[in-house]
């Protein structure tokens, strides 16, 4: 099965929960998804994540230094990030909840 438009709506959500923990940047980003199961995010993939959430002001990003060596870009969430985290979550638990009742059926 193509996994991919599935997975592009929802890595948005994970993405934006992360960096609603913790100031981060790519890397730690990609680590902590790998840790999750998410195995097969791509760090050109996760960038364009990181693209359109700080377009849409969800997050900003600030360069600063890297302690073990070149400059690294530091992602950190807004206030306009957290209400709609906030909405993705409620809208996420609403219609897996409504797939799992037919999906699961019988189960």
């Amino acid at each position: 099965m193509e996994e991919t438009q599935l997975l592009k709506g929802i890595l948005e959500g994970c993405v934006l929960t992360l960096i609603s923990e913790k100031e981060t940047y790519g890397y730690e980003i990609i680590a902590c998804l790998n840790e999750y199961g998410f195995t097969d995010i791509q760090e050109g993939t996760l960038y364009l994540v990181l693209n359109r959430l700080e377009k849409r002001g969800y997050i900003s990003c600030r360069v600063g230094r890297s302690p073990l060596g070149p400059k690294r870009k530091y992602f950190s969430m807004t206030q306009k990030g957290e209400r709609y985290l906030i909405e993705f979550q409620k809208a996420y638990d609403r219609i897996t909840h409504q797939a799992d009742m037919i999906l699961k059926k019988g189960k």
